[in-house]
């Protein structure tokens, strides 16, 4: 499906299905969308197998980017995810570092260019972490590259200026920014319309996502609602997406609510008024 000039996707553990089958039937047949960013954490658990039917049922479907996410990840709160997300904490970085590099390598077979993933709260320039967060993510973006691998990191936990600076310190020309409006209001980090400028020809991939911010930003969880229900200002999103000059995909992303495939729809619809 292309509304405008865009493809439009969804992210597959959006829709919560059971097994690959019902995932692409729903994708294709249901929503009827050609674009997918694909959750890899399954299939590298079932190795080669999962890789060829992958192959088999996404016959049509483009698959824009990987996921990869950590077990451990504690979404309790924001000072729990701050604590236990990505690539920061120290016991965890080797076994998450090995799980990032086996995605990447399912992801060659499967033809996909990108991988997003949370690296964690990235420390301030300031903080003697700093330098250590930027070593893992030079660490992974190395061989990631060398597969012909962009790693892709969420927005969300830091406000578009830090983030922007630590782009800078990495130096490195295979890392870039799965942007997602909805993230910067979840987690109290800023206004999505100005760190589309701030951030411009880093955004490689974008995400679909809505939500109301918190009463006190930054310390409690936004609320995550449709697309089109929230305080993303909507027209300006893509407005301004077009303005930095951002051509790739528009990939929704649900993960609240008791009806996503419904929800999908309904930001399927918004993207089409718009």
């Amino acid at each position: 499906m292309k509304i405008g000039e865009y493809d439009i996707g969804v992210c597959s553990w959006s829709l919560k299905q059971t097994d690959m089958a019902s995932l692409f039937a729903v994708i294709q047949d249901q929503l009827k969308l050609s674009h997918c960013q694909l959750a890899l954490g399954e299939i590298c658990n079932r190795g080669e197998e999962g890789i060829e039917e992958i192959k088999r049922l996404a016959e049509g479907v483009t698959l824009t980017a990987g996921m990869v996410g950590f077990e451990g990840e504690n979404y309790a709160t924001i000072e729990k995810i701050k604590q236990t997300g990505g690539y920061v904490p120290d016991e965890l970085w080797e076994s998450r570092k090995q799980l990032t590099l086996k995605a990447a390598d399912f992801a060659v077979e499967l033809g996909i260019k990108m991988l997003s993933t949370h690296v964690g709260f990235v420390p301030r320039p300031n903080d003697p972490n700093y330098d250590s967060i930027i070593s893992r993510i030079t660490e992974l973006s190395k061989p990631l590259a060398d597969l012909g691998i962009e790693l892709l990191m969420e927005t969300g936990q830091e406000p578009a200026n830090e983030l922007l600076q630590f782009l800078h310190d990495l130096h490195c020309k295979t890392f870039g920014v799965n942007f997602d409006p909805a993230n910067m209001l979840l987690y109290g980090s800023g206004d999505p319309i100005e760190a589309i400028t701030t951030l411009g020809r880093h955004i490689r991939h974008v995400h679909i996502k809505d939500a109301v911010r918190s009463a006190r930003p930054g310390i409690d969880w936004g609320e995550e609602v449709p697309f089109g229900d929230g305080q993303v200002p909507h027209a300006a999103f893509l407005s301004t997406l077009k303005t930095v000059g951002y051509s790739g995909p528009l990939v929704i992303e649900r993960e609240a609510g008791d009806d996503r495939i419904g929800d999908v729809g309904v930001a399927i619809q918004t993207l089409r008024t718009l």
